[in-house]
């Protein structure tokens, strides 16, 4: 008697599941996926723990306004690094100023753990590239 578990099965086509799986993967490998969602979070937190409300920031002005200008920009680095790897550099960068900056201008970067967050997100976001393609050997010449 065959058991049923261990006899090999046709392979079915993937589920919607699978599919969605498959897609996240090739999107996460092919862009700085970990430093923009550290990016993110670090704008987040920065923003957040800014606890400023809109009505705060027009009556202060750019006293007020600090927290949202640099958790909004940590926020969209984040989501420019998914856009457009290309401009890795210019995101990171970018990324890490803002990160250093909200130190001093938000409530210590969203209690160093949103500056911590941003500069981990802008590090990762600079040190990225695209994976290299493997060389074929070249067939050896007799």
């Amino acid at each position: 008697m065959s058991d049923p578990v261990s006899e090999p099965t046709d392979r079915q086509p993937p589920s919607g599941l699978a599919a969605a799986r498959r897609t996240f993967r090739a999107f996460r490998r092919t862009r700085p996926f970990w430093g923009g969602l550290w990016l993110l979070i670090g704008g987040w937190l920065v923003l957040r723990l800014s606890m400023v409300s809109a009505h705060v920031v027009v009556a202060g002005g750019m006293t007020g306004g600090g927290g949202w200008l640099t958790g909004g920009g940590m926020i969209l680095c984040g989501i420019a690094a998914w856009a457009a790897p290309s401009q890795r550099y210019v995101v990171g960068i970018v990324g890490v100023l803002l990160a250093i900056s909200s130190l001093v201008v938000s409530n210590l970067g969203g209690l160093f753990v949103g500056m911590a967050c941003g500069i981990l997100g802008g590090a990762m976001t600079l040190a990225w590239g695209p994976k290299r393609r493997a060389r074929t050997p070249e067939p050896a010449q007799a």
